[in-house]
C-alpha cells in the first residue's frame, strides 16, 4: 500500500534552486533512509512531506486516511506538565472514550430503558462497536506503551513525575521523540532522531524502529544506524534525488559501482566520438572518402552525448596542529565530585583520571552521569564539590561545545573568526574558511543562518586556529554530514596533542580512541582500547565473575560453607519467585482471554431480541458485564506492575 507519494517535486529559496525533479514513494513498512551532503536539501525535503513547508511545483499524493508524524532536529517538548502526564495525554481520546462505555454500562443497567427496545437495540450496537474500537486502538495496553517508551528512553519510573520545563534540551528531545513514536502515525519521518540519545538508548530505538507498524523515513549521520534500519536509501544530490535498495552499506557499495559504470561508458563514448572526429578531420577533404565523412559526421551529430558522471562535491580540508608540546602529565583528576545545588545529591563522585601527552580517551556513560559536566569542570567553567583538577605543564586546552554557545549569532561567517584572530590576514581568514567549505559570498552569511552542519563546521575552523594541545571535544560529529565525519576522523588521527571527548559515534570511537573511560556516578572505569574492546572486556570480566562464584562455591571450606549456602539459598528463591511470576503472568493473560470471550459473548446475548426483552436475564447480564469489566482492570494492573 503507498501511504506517499512525491512526483517532480521543485523548492527554491529565493532564486536559489534547492530541489528539483524529486521522485519518492513511500509504502507500508518502509524504511528509507535520505543521504546526501548538508545543504543538499534532506531537512527541507521532509518538511515538505510532513506538510510544514510549501514546494514550488510538482505534487505530493497521500491518502486522507494516512497520518504523518514529524520530529525535527532538536526540537525539545514544551509543556508544563510532568513526564508520565504529557505521554499520557497522546492517549487522551482512549481515556475519555473508556469513560464514555462507563456511562453506556449505565444506561444500560437503568431499567426504564429495557421498556424500550428499539433504543436499548441502538444503545447496544453503539456500545459494541466503541468496545471493538477501545480494544483495537490499545485501551487496554496504552499504559504499558508508555512505560516501555519512558523506559527505552532512559526515563526510569521515578523521573516519571518530573516536571518537563526542569529537563534539559537533551532531556526534553528525547521525550518529543517518545511522544511522537507513542502517536504511531502511519509515517514517522525522524530528522537525526540520534542526537542526545547514549548508546544503550540508541540500541533500543534501533529495536523499537524495526519493529515499527508504519513506513519510517530518517535522516541520519549515523553509520552504524542506518546499516540497522533502513531498506532503501534516496540519496540527494544536485538539487536530484536518486533511490538504492538496500542498507547505507550497501547504497555505498551500488553508488560505487554506478559511478564506474557510467564513467567506463562515458570514457567508451568520448573514445568512440575521438576516433569519428579524427575519421572526419582526415577524409573530409578527399574525393574518395568525403561520403564516408560526411555520413560519420552525421552519425556524430545525431549522437546521444553521455554526459560525464558528477563526482561528490569539495570536501572540507583541514588538520589540527599545536604551538608547543605539553608535558607528559597533561591531566589528573582525583577524587571528584560535582553537584549543582549544595542541597541536591551528588551528581558524579570518586571520579579518577589520570591523561598522559598523546592520549586519545573516549568518555561513554549513560545520559544524565555527568560527562559534559565532567567536561566543563575540568575546563573551570563549573566548580567541583570535592577533589581536584590538575592541569599539566604548557597544557593549553581547546574545547568545542557540542551547543555551539561559543558561536554569536549576530555575527558573520567571516567577523566569527577574524574578530578573534584579528591580526591575520583576511586573505589567511578566508583561505582557512574555505578549508571549511566557507567561500565566496558564504562567509557573509550571518551565523544565525547557518545549518548546524554549518555551524560546527565553523565551529572546527574556530577550534583548529587555536592550535591547543589538548583537545576537550563534546559530541564532535553530530550535525556533521558522513563525508565531514571522515575528515574529521582523519584529521583526528594524525592529531599531535591529547584528546578527550565524549561521543555516541560507536564508528568514530573505535577510529579514534586508544582508551575508554566508564563513567557512572559512583566510580570510572578505564579500558586501554577502543569501543569494541570495551564491549569485549565487560563481556568477559562479566563471565570470569560467574565463573569465580561457581569455583569459590565449590571450593568454599567449612567456614565459608554458610556464607556460601545462604548465597546459593538466595539465588535460588530468587528463581523461584521469577518462576512464580512467571507462571502468574502466563494465568493472568489466560484469564483476561477468558474474560473477554465472556464479555464478548454476552454483548451477544444482549442483542438476541428473545433476552433485551427479558428484562431480569437483560439486568443479569449487564451486572455481569460491569463485575468482568472491573475484574479486567484489576488483572491488567497486576500484569503491568509485574512485568515493570
Amino acid at each position: 500500500m503507498i501511504l506517499m507519494q512525491l512526483n517532480q517535486l521543485t523548492k527554491r529559496f529565493g532564486a536559489e534552486l534547492i530541489l528539483s525533479n524529486i521522485k519518492l514513494e513511500v509504502q507500508m513498512n518502509d524504511r528509507i533512509a535520505i543521504v546526501g551532503r548538508n545543504g543538499a536539501g534532506k531537512s527541507t525535503l521532509l518538511k515538505m512531506m510532513a506538510g510544514e513547508m510549501s514546494h514550488d511545483s510538482g505534487d505530493i499524493f497521500k491518502p486522507k486516511e494516512t497520518t504523518v508524524g514529524y520530529l525535527a532536529q532538536n526540537t525539545g517538548l514544551q509543556s508544563d506538565q510532568t513526564i508520565y502526564k504529557e505521554m499520557e495525554m497522546v492517549f487522551t481520546h482512549l481515556k475519555q472514550l473508556e469513560a464514555e462505555l462507563r456511562t453506556m454500562e449505565a444506561q444500560m443497567a437503568d431499567p426504564d430503558l429495557l421498556d424500550n427496545p428499539q433504543q436499548y437495540e441502538q444503545l447496544l450496537a453503539e456500545y459494541d462497536r466503541k468496545q471493538d474500537y477501545f480494544k483495537t486502538a490499545g485501551g487496554y495496553q496504552y499504559e504499558a506503551e508508555i512505560k516501555s517508551v519512558l523506559n527505552g528512553l532512559n526515563f526510569t519510573k521515578k523521573d516519571w513525575d518530573t516536571a518537563i520545563t526542569s529537563l534539559s534540551g537533551g532531556q526534553k528531545t528525547r521525550l518529543a521523540l517518545g511522544k511522537l513514536l507513542l502517536t504511531s502515525p502511519d509515517v514517522l519521518i525522524l530528522d537525526e532522531p540520534t542526537n542526545h540519545l547514549d548508546i544503550d538508548t540508541l540500541a533500543w530505538l534501533e529495536g523499537y524502529l524495526q519493529s515499527y507498524q508504519g513506513a519510517v523515513v530518517i535522516v541520519s549521520h549515523d553509520r552504524y544506524f542506518l546499516d540497522k534500519i533502513v531498506n532503501t536509501v534516496y540519496e540527494i544530490a544536485y538539487q536530484a534525488s536518486k533511490k538504492y535498495p538496500g542498507n547505507y552499506s550497501d547504497y555505498l557499495k551500488k553508488k560505487e559501482a554506478d559511478f564506474e559504470l557510467e564513467m567506463k561508458r562515458f570514457e567508451k563514448q568520448q573514445s568512440e566520438v575521438k576516433r569519428m572526429e579524427d575519421f572526419i578531420q582526415k577524409n573530409i577533404v578527399r574525393a574518395t572518402t568525403s561520403k564516408r565523412a560526411q555520413s560519420r559526421r552525421k552519425q556524430l551529430e545525431k549522437m546521444d552525448k553521455l554526459e560525464k558522471p558528477k563526482e561528490d562535491g569539495q570536501s572540507a580540508k583541514f588538520s589540527f596542529q599545536i604551538n608547543r608540546k605539553s608535558g607528559n602529565d597533561v591531566l589528573k583528576l582525583r577524587d571528584l565530585s560535582f553537584r549543582y545545588q549544595a542541597d541536591k545529591p551528588l551528581l558524579f563522585q570518586d571520579l579518577n583520571v589520570d591523561l598522559n601527552r598523546g592520549d586519545s580517551v573516549a568518555l561513554v556513560g549513560p545520559n544524565g552521569v555527568g560527562k559534559t559536566t565532567l567536561l566543563k569542570t575540568i575546563l573551570g567553567t563549573l566548580t567541583q564539590a570535592n577533589g581536584d583538577v590538575k592541569l599539566g605543564t604548557n597544557v593549553q586546552i581547546g574545547y568545542y561545545d557540542q551547543e555551539q554557545t561559543n558561536l554569536n549569532p549576530k555575527k558573520t561567517v567571516l567577523q566569527e573568526l577574524w574578530d578573534d584572530y584579528p591580526l591575520t590576514n583576511e586573505k589567511d581568514i578566508r583561505t582557512v574558511l574555505g578549508n571549511f567549505l566557507f567561500s565566496g559570498e558564504d562567509v557573509l552569511k550571518p551565523v544565525s543562518a547557518l545549518s548546524g552542519g554549518e555551524k560546527a563546521r565553523l565551529s572546527l575552523a574556530k577550534l583548529m586556529m587555536q592550535k591547543a594541545n589538548f583537545l576537550v571535544l563534546d559530541e564532535p560529529t553530530n550535525h556533521l554530514d558522513l563525508d565531514s565525519k571522515e575528515v574529521l576522523e582523519a584529521a583526528l588521527v594524525d592529531y599531535p596533542g591529547t584528546l578527550l571527548f565524549v561521543s555516541h559515534d560507536r564508528y568514530f570511537i573505535n577510529k579514534i580512541a586508544t582508551q575508554v573511560v566508564e563513567m557512572q556516578p559512583d566510580a570510572t572505569r578505564m579500558f586501554l582500547g577502543d569501543y569494541d574492546y570495551y564491549v569485549e572486556k565487560k563481556r568477559e570480566e562479566y563471565e570470569l565473575e560467574q565463573l569465580e562464584e561457581q569455583e569459590r562455591q565449590q571450593a568454599a571450606g567449612p567456614e565459608e560453607e554458610p556464607k556460601a549456602k545462604n548465597s546459593f539459598e538466595q539465588d535460588k528463591a530468587a528463581k523461584r519467585e521469577e518462576r512464580r511470576k512467571n507462571r502468574r503472568i502466563e494465568e493472568i493473560e489466560e484469564e483476561i482471554e477468558q474474560i473477554e470471550a465472556q464479555l464478548e459473548e454476552n454483548e451477544t446475548l444482549l442483542c438476541d431480541p428473545k433476552v433485551f426483552q427479558d428484562h431480569e436475564r437483560s439486568m443479569e447480564i449487564t451486572e455481569s458485564n460491569e463485575a468482568l469489566n472491573t475484574q479486567l482492570e484489576a488483572l491488567m494492573e497486576e500484569w503491568e506492575s509485574l512485568h515493570s
